[in-house]
């Protein structure tokens, strides 16, 4: 949490820490869901989305309680370093956003849905910082995985920048990728379900307090 001091601007790619060619960490079951948290096949007739929106802890909690998501996790995703560490990711230096992986149903959960709760949880105009967090690790971010995705994000997104605009306030600076572009890397196991182990811990929920406007 937090991150006064630390950098801006992403790393190049001769700037980023060298990172590791395997993970330091094994992973268990979601201590909530009681499904698989490394999520790497994901069941038949499911989707992945992947979404940044600060602190990792908090927006895990809120999607875990969707109807329709079998499985989340955190992690690290937009970055160059390989498997990094916490402290990496933090330090600035390895080009990650903190990240979310769910893993849901699409009949009973769409991603438009996924998509209208992120924009109203988070505030996606902020740049490299939610609230008090400030650093690259916290900016908004939307890694999709399929081109219905992506035209999904990209149209959800002007939808609710239109009505930030109308309501006055700031452009959204949500990063918007290809997933396969990055790949995710797991955080380590105390980061996973972190408020269900710890339920009195830090949550940070800094938005717009705009609701996503009805859509067509």
């Amino acid at each position: 949490m937090f991150g006064f001091g630390k950098p801006s601007t992403l790393p190049t790619l001769d700037q980023a820490l060298p990172g590791r060619t395997e993970s330091m960490w094994g992973l268990g079951d979601h201590v909530v869901l009681h499904t698989p948290v490394v999520t790497d096949e994901a069941p038949a007739g499911h989707e992945v989305a992947v979404l940044g929106l600060g602190c990792f802890w908090g927006a895990e909690e809120i999607y875990w309680q969707v109807p329709g998501v079998w499985s989340t996790s955190v992690g690290y995703a937009g970055g160059s370093t390989p498997h990094p560490t916490y402290e990496e990711v933090c330090s600035g230096r390895t080009g990650h956003t903190e990240a979310i992986r769910v893993v849901f149903d699409p009949s009973v959960v769409s991603y438009a849905d996924l998509v209208k709760k992120f924009f109203e949880i988070h505030d996606p105009t902020q740049g490299m910082r939610q609230g008090n967090d400030v650093g690259t690790q916290y900016r908004s971010a939307i890694y999709f995985t399929t081109p219905e995705q992506e035209q999904t994000a990209r149209e959800l997104t002007q939808a609710y920048g239109d009505e930030l605009a109308r309501r006055g306030l700031g452009e959204i600076t949500t990063e918007i990728r290809l997933a396969s572009e990055t790949q995710y890397f797991y955080a380590e196991d105390a980061h996973q379900q972190y408020l269900a182990k710890n339920p009195y811990g830090y949550r940070c929920h800094a938005n717009t307090g705009v609701k996503f406007p009805e859509t067509s």
